[in-house]
């Protein structure tokens, strides 16, 4: 199962910065996160990147494989000065 990895406001509205959750893609991945997490979570996540195993994924990301020892980052817009 992949690994979620949650940071700034992902990881505040998730209430924990990682998450072990099972997909066999990532749009599956993702769906399954929105769904624990909520509505504040979910608003987070349509304006993070995602990046799997370090790399932002090709074209259609949500149709992209994942699976054991996958990692998928969620990072917010970080503002500051």
């Amino acid at each position: 199962m992949p690994t979620v990895l949650m940071f700034a406001a992902a990881r505040e509205a998730a209430g924990r910065a990682h998450d072990v959750i099972d997909g066999p893609t990532l749009g599956d991945v993702l769906d399954e996160a929105r769904r624990r997490y909520g509505r504040e979570f979910a608003r987070v996540l349509a304006n993070s990147r995602v990046w799997l195993n370090g790399e932002v994924p090709d074209d259609e990301p949500h149709g992209t494989p994942c699976g054991t020892g996958d990692e998928i980052a969620v990072l917010p817009p970080i503002s500051g000065g």
